[in-house]
């Protein structure tokens, strides 16, 4: 191991964050990229997001700088930072998240490190990598353990926390390796023996593997802490003016995760399952290898600063020289250059896949809030903003897992064979049980029929018998009588004998009749035994046939039911992005409506506001105010809308606002309000009144002419989002003047306010939630003051029910907004019954344990408990601040 440092074995306490809400960004299932041999390669275009997170001032920097502001001054809702040159002057920069000195450690992982964990469980290369100058809270962001405070865990812990949530033990496997970069050299941080492992690129597709690095499989959390722990042991650290325990090389986290996919979602373990599926049906299970890079950069350092000197002072040398080959390839892939120079540095190659590669890249930039360190905070916003110019090609990585394939067909195979060994069985033991009461039964009927045909038998020689009888007895009669007259009938003996004859040819008859029915039904018994013989038979048969009818139509409905899921999930998403896309929409307090001006005016359409405002300016030195205010009556619309833009783009300055006063442009904006029903009209009209409305002298004067019952008769009339903004920001402004309040509620303002909520725009329901919350500032005050007795007027407004309704409203200025108004209503004792029945109770307690902002938080805890009647609800309900 290289001497000049100290091994790092520990890390100081950092500040108690709270949570905060944070957005997630994942890949459309359609937009990917797949490396399956054979098939399809579709892409996608990633772009590097860059997040900035402030550090708090320590202790020294609250002594040194105890009489200087901080030289960074954040905007989270805007997600804007700006970075003070001077006491008047300011850059402004934009990135994907702003992190204030009070944003969590679980914020900053679900912002900068969870979208891309996400994106490794799926299949795609990550990298989540911190820069900034040294002592800014990079490795506290990144590395930090928590063993003391679980909320301090870094992204390096919850990252393999959520992956080992999220993967089978039985399928899926991840490793990882640690590693840092000292002098040039990559030293193992799980094993000091291994140092100076080589860097391989293959070179068909350009990977960068470390094979001499040792590979440790994880199971569980603990384990991965454990290593966490011995690595940050090991890992090269000094103590210079700048920080205690400064990082003198570059740790590097490489987490692989594999996942098996199965290409079906049948359980093959299950014992009722329909074995009727076809072997082909089976997909091959895919198995998707995704790789997560954390890099812990070393701080860049001026030398006269930290002190640096011997051997820590070539430890800085080789850093910052690293850092630097780092910014140039950065450079080069945010101008598109058709050179990139990777192999300057052993870091580059490191993070060649990062940037311009295959990887979705997070990047967290830490800065301090000290003017002293102002060019260093300038160097690391630079570095970010070039980094969010690097566009990256997004490719999962899929190949098919044959081996476990094979392995679950065999299986299924073996469960085939048995269940067709079975079915085979029964089937037999069907047959034999068919053939034997099928002979049964034949053998019966034989039976049957024998003796029906024995008993007709007998029946006709009797009757035949005493047919012939009777005929003796009759002709011994006529004998008899013959003799006795001496006569002989022949002609009645021949009758009788005739008749006699015919009845015995009809018996005859009667006879073959029977014996020909008897016949008959016997082969139809027979024929009805076969048949069902041979219907029993085609029943055993076919039972298979039934079975894969069954299955089919089982596999159909599971196909609808996939085809509804994935139309589900379609639906889903494009609700997601909707939500997201609104909950990004933000507004200021002041209103810009200046879209274009016609060559009329000698005016033309810029590219940046910059370019309008100068044009505008240099309109009204050119023209004149007064020229300007007389054209907003003239006769021409459109020329009334371009003037009517001008000023209300000039009212934004706060310069001009009493020079359009006196020059009667505010009288002049009402009664266009007052007079024209033109929807464009009445909104920049309103946007200017928006303007006037910021300065407390023009809020009497908007009072005095009735500009209250205008922007409420507007408010009520008009359907379209903007105009309604506009109104609600000019209604939201009245309400921060203590003298306005009586005269806003009896002239219908605040309910004007409240109506406007029908609109549920977000921008909207921003300047109503200001509003509100304006208003509830000053109601408090007069009540604090003694100026005011009863309940609030927002109360009996019935505005209590939206104020809870919105009070965890999923945008953050909305939410901000509707906290300050509950805290303020609560403030006044006669409100807090009204607020107990409504629900705003619980909310109260929500702010006071969860709101991201300290002020309100402290806030909603301090009326908690200065309250009696809080208190004795919140002893009844059990519950603790």
């Amino acid at each position: 191991m290289a001497t000049g440092g100290v091994y790092r074995n520990g890390s100081s306490k950092a500040p108690n964050l709270r949570t905060s809400s944070s957005f997630k960004s994942k890949l459309p299932a359609s937009n990917v990229r797949r490396s399956i041999p054979g098939g399809a390669t579709d892409s996608v275009s990633g772009r590097v997001r860059v997040a900035v997170r402030l550090r708090p001032r320590n202790a020294e920097e609250m002594a040194a700088d105890a009489d200087s502001a901080d030289c960074v001054e954040l905007q989270p809702e805007l997600k804007r930072l700006k970075l003070r040159k001077n006491n008047w002057d300011s850059d402004t920069y934009e990135f994907d998240e702003v992190l204030t000195e009070y944003s969590s450690q679980k914020r900053v992982y679900e912002v900068v490190a969870k979208p891309v964990v996400e994106s490794v469980l799926d299949g795609y290369n990550g990298t989540v990598m911190a820069y900034g100058q040294t002592g800014t809270g990079k490795t506290y962001t990144l590395g930090r353990l928590g063993d003391e405070d679980t909320s301090a865990r870094g992204i390096m812990v919850r990252s393999m926390e959520d992956i080992l949530s999220n993967i089978s033990s039985e399928t899926d496997s991840v490793s990882v390796s640690y590693l840092q970069l000292y002098m040039e050299t990559i030293l193992d941080l799980l094993n000091p023996a291994y140092d100076n492992i080589p860097i391989v690129e293959d070179q068909r597709n350009g990977d960068v593997s470390l094979p001499g690095a040792s590979v440790v499989e994880i199971r569980d959390q603990q384990k991965f802490t454990d290593l966490l722990r011995l690595g940050e042991n090991h890992r090269i650290a000094a103590n210079t003016k700048l920080n205690t325990e400064s990082s003198r090389s570059h740790a590097i986290l490489m987490v692989h995760v594999k996942r098996s996919v199965l290409g079906r979602e049948d359980d093959f373990s299950t014992e009722n399952e329909n074995r009727s599926h076809s072997v082909g049906n089976f997909k091959p299970p895919i198995l998707r290898k995704g790789k997560l890079v954390v890099v812990d950069l070393a701080g860049s350092e001026r030398v006269h600063k930290s002190g640096s000197e011997g051997h820590m002072l070539e430890e800085a040398k080789s850093i910052n020289l690293s850092l630097s080959a780092l910014g140039k390839c950065i450079n080069a892939l945010a101008e598109n250059s058709s050179h990139v120079p990777v192999r300057d540095s052993k870091l580059t190659r490191l993070l060649k896949d990062s940037f311009g590669g295959t990887s979705r890249t997070s990047l967290v930039v830490t800065v301090g809030p000290s003017p002293r360190h102002r060019a260093e905070t300038a160097s690391t916003i630079l570095f970010g903003q070039r980094a969010m110019k690097v566009e990256n090609m997004l490719k999962i990585k899929e190949e098919f897992d044959y081996k476990s394939l094979s392995k679950r067909l065999e299986i299924e195979l073996d469960k085939l064979i048995a269940d067709n060994e079975r079915q085979q069985k029964v089937y037999e033991n069907e047959v034999e049980r068919i053939r034997l009461e099928a002979q049964k039964r034949i053998t019966e009927a034989e039976r049957n029929c024998a003796e029906v045909l024995e008993e007709e038998k007998v029946k006709c020689q009797m009757d035949y018998m005493e047919s012939i009888k009777k005929l003796e007895e009759k002709w011994s009669v006529n004998q008899q009588k013959c003799a006795a007259n001496g006569e002989v009938p022949l002609d009645s003996v021949n009758n009788e004998v005739i008749e006699m004859k015919t009845l015995l040819q009809n018996e005859i008859c009667l006879r073959k009749a029977a014996e020909e029915e008897n016949n008959k039904l016997k082969l139809q018994l027979l024929k009805f035994l076969k048949a069902e013989l041979a219907d029993g038979n085609i029943d055993a048969m076919n039972l298979v046939e039934i079975l894969e009818q069954e299955s089919h139509q089982k596999k159909k409905l599971e196909e609808d039911v996939r085809a509804l899921r994935s139309q589900l999930s379609q639906l889903s998403t494009e609700a997601n992005q909707s939500r997201r896309y609104l909950e990004r929409g933000g507004n200021g307090n002041t209103v810009a409506v200046l879209d274009c001006l016609s060559p009329l005016n000698h005016l033309h359409s810029r590219d940046s506001s910059n370019g309008e405002r100068a044009s505008i300016v240099n309109l009204h030195e050119q023209v004149g105010l007064q020229k300007i205010l007389s054209l907003l009556e003239s006769e021409d619309a459109n020329l009334r809308i371009h003037a009517i833009k001008v000023v209300a783009n000039l009212a934004a300055e706060e310069a001009n606002q009493e020079k359009i006063v006196e020059a009667g442009g505010l009288t002049s904006l009402l009664m266009l309000l007052r007079s024209y029903e033109d929807e464009t009209i009445s909104r920049i009209a309103a946007g200017a009144i928006a303007n006037l409305a910021m300065n407390e002298a023009n809020q009497e004067l908007i009072m005095a002419q009735g500009g209250i019952c205008l922007l409420a008769m507007t408010a009520s009339d008009a359907e379209d989002p903007q105009t309604l903004r506009m109104v609600a920001g000019a209604l939201a402004n009245l309400c921060g003047n203590d003298k306005l309040q009586m005269r806003l509620r009896s002239e219908g303002g605040i309910k004007a306010l409240l109506g406007m909520v029908r609109c549920r725009h977000p921008d909207v329901l921003s300047q109503v939630a200001r509003g509100i919350a304006n208003f509830a500032k000053c109601d408090s005050r007069a009540s604090s003051q003694g100026s005011k007795l009863g309940r609030s007027l927002l109360i009996e407004d019935g505005a209590l029910p939206w104020i809870v309704q919105n009070a965890n409203n999923e945008a953050s200025l909305i939410r901000r907004h509707v906290e300050l108004a509950v805290c303020h209503l609560a403030q006044h004792e006669v409100n807090a019954r009204d607020m107990i029945s409504g629900g705003a109770l619980w909310e109260l307690v929500r702010i006071s344990r969860d709101c991201s902002r300290e002020d309100i938080k402290a806030l909603a805890r301090r009326t908690l408990t200065s309250s009696s009647t809080f208190v004795a609800e919140m002893r009844r309900l059990r519950i603790e601040v």
